[in-house]
């Protein structure tokens, strides 16, 4: 482990040594670059330099305590001291080892969330309403900028399907755990007879991509266009500015009617139609690594049900955990205890994968 953190520490010192470079100054894609890739290492660097100084200062204690002799006193100071660092460097080595471990490259990227009522009807709806609320309040404390890309509103409350397009620090390596489906039992407020009523809605989380990562064949798209309908002003309800598009080797259909110009209309459905096709591949690659290493946090398939929500118990149980948390901390949109419990798990797994490898 040593070599590859020295390996990994002269990288750093290099990349640090660029950021002085006129050149790299001068061209601010390259300094973004430069600074990402210095960013990306830093916590390890800076692990394992108070590594280093504790293994020095270990070094000191134990010689001080071989000189000690016939000194009870110095013996004693020396043992706690030895005691202590070693301690400290226990930790720090868990620290490092979690830091070292393969990151999802998908983790610093910003996410389209998709969210659709399942079974239930309007209460579904109403919950996939609950959800979306949940998920604002939870983006607003993180400092994310969440933005509306379509929409359809259930008839009695909430939506039948929403799709939100979220940017910030980090998006994906912590929504990413809430992709699944949700399950709700609580009595509908259209219930005269006070029956608890069991409801669903999935949660899909797609990393944004680009024409890099997804090659999409024009002749495998179906295009049409549409008046919008609805508010917008005469040019929306006179012009085709709504897109209707079908990719046809998987049949996903996308329909745009958010925008005021047919071309952005078009641009947001092709956006839309990579996330996911990257997302299917996405999925796929991550059932293959967690069948390989024996998961105990789920198939990271998106019809698996991750949560169930109970009204009456005021719980918020985590099937993938195994573990309730309290109902009120969920709706006020303090979900992070749930998301950094499952950051753990996964962190547990693959070290106990790569102690087994080895």
């Amino acid at each position: 482990m040593r070599k590859r953190l020295d390996g990994i520490a002269r990288s750093y010192q290099a990349l640090t040594e660029r950021l002085g470079d006129p050149d790299v100054i001068a061209d601010s894609n390259l300094l973004m670059k430069v600074m990402s890739d210095r960013a990306k290492s830093e916590d390890v660097v800076n692990a394992y330099d108070e590594y280093s100084k504790l293994s020095e200062e270990l070094q000191g204690a134990t010689e001080l305590f071989q000189e000690a002799g016939d000194d009870q006193d110095m013996k004693e100071m020396a043992r706690m001291e030895i005691k202590e660092i070693e301690s400290k460097l226990d930790d720090l080595e868990q620290q490092i080892q979690v830091l070292l471990l393969p990151k999802d490259p998908n983790d610093d990227r910003n996410v389209m969330i998709e969210i659709r009522a399942g079974t239930g009807g309007s209460e579904a709806n109403i919950f996939a309403g609950d959800l979306v609320d949940v998920y604002r309040k939870y983006m607003n404390n993180q400092g994310w900028k969440v933005s509306i890309i379509d929409e359809s509103k259930g008839d009695d409350g909430g939506y039948k399907s929403i799709t939100l397009d979220v940017r910030g620090d980090m998006v994906y390596s912590k929504m990413k755990w809430e992709a699944g489906v949700h399950r709700v039992q609580r009595v509908p407020a259209t219930e005269s007879q006070g029956r608890v009523h069991t409801s669903t809605a999935t949660v899909a989380v797609m990393p944004e991509c680009d024409e890099v990562d997804v090659k999409i064949d024009p002749k495998d798209i179906e295009l049409s266009t549409m008046r919008s309908g609805g508010a917008g002003g005469q040019n929306v309800n006179k012009v085709e500015t709504a897109v209707d598009l079908l990719h046809k080797p998987t049949g996903i259909r996308i329909k745009c009617t958010q925008e005021r110009s047919q071309l952005k209309n078009k641009e947001l459905a092709m956006k839309m139609l990579m996330s996911r096709l990257y997302d299917m591949e996405n999925e796929k690659r991550e059932m293959e690594e967690r069948a390989k290493r024996g998961s105990q946090i789920g198939t990271g398939a998106r019809s698996e049900k991750i949560r169930t929500y109970n009204w009456k118990d005021s719980r918020c149980s985590d099937h993938r955990l195994g573990q309730n948390f309290a109902l009120a901390d969920f709706l006020s949109g303090d979900i992070g205890k749930m998301i950094d419990a499952m950051i753990a798990k996964d962190q547990e797994e693959k070290l106990k994968a790569l102690s087994e490898d080895t």
